[in-house]
């Protein structure tokens, strides 16, 4: 099953000029406990999703809200030129398609 059938939000935003962060979270713990128990949402594996080295990547389960959060590098710094997405709101589709 990918990520997009069974996630109830996944969404990216800024976490400043030089980071974005992904949220996925889900509606019920059984939901969470999936994924967050899958190797599909570990920073080996989003890394290359991201053409950024797998040790930049912070991968954080917050068990209480059913919910993930990773921390991901821009390579681009935010409105710098070349930024496409200066709010980093457009980020997560990556994640849609990983199998859980």
């Amino acid at each position: 099953m990918r990520l997009q059938d069974f996630a109830q939000v996944v969404r990216s935003k800024n976490a400043g000029p030089r980071r974005f962060t992904l949220d996925v979270i889900f509606r019920s713990d059984p939901d969470y406990q999936r994924a967050a128990q899958s190797e599909a949402l570990t920073a080996e594996k989003i890394a290359p999703l991201y053409g950024v080295p797998a040790s930049a990547v912070q991968v954080i389960n917050y068990p209480l809200g059913r919910a993930i959060k990773i921390v991901i590098p821009r390579r681009i710094m935010s409105g710098d030129p070349g930024d496409r997405d200066v709010y980093g709101a457009q980020q997560h589709t990556p994640l849609l398609g990983l199998e859980i």
